[in-house]
């Protein structure tokens, strides 16, 4: 266990941007205009926003692959600055991925009301 802890300290020691360098931050796509958007292009929309979505929910589970290695190596140190920033850096780019993905799909609801509006019945 000692020869553990130091090898997960030394790995959380990196610093925060190489540590989560490995997680790929999904583009995010266009959306069309609802307004004047036809179907197929409402549905390749909806099926780009399903992409981001989804590669949104994998780099979170690789955010989450980062963070237990370092809370591992926080637990019983005194609060080593190095590591708290890498900790606090992992939330805030987690928090930043599902407040992105959130916005994306809010603003595609915009546009798909937009585009019934547009296209009624």
């Amino acid at each position: 266990m000692n020869l553990i802890k130091p090898s997960l300290f030394c790995l959380a020691l990196v610093s925060s941007a190489v540590f989560a360098e490995d997680c790929a931050i999904p583009e995010v796509p266009a959306l069309p205009d609802g307004a004047t958007a036809g179907e197929q292009e409402m549905l390749a929309g909806q099926t780009a926003v399903r992409a981001y979505q989804a590669a949104n929910t994998a780099y979170r589970v690789c955010l989450d692959e980062k963070m237990e290695p370092a809370e591992q190596a926080a637990l019983g140190d005194e609060s080593d600055p190095a590591l708290t920033d890498a900790i606090a850096t992992l939330n805030n780019q987690y928090n930043a991925s599902v407040a992105a993905e959130e916005e994306i799909a809010n603003k595609f609801n915009t546009e798909l009301r937009a585009y019934k509006a547009a296209n009624p019945g």
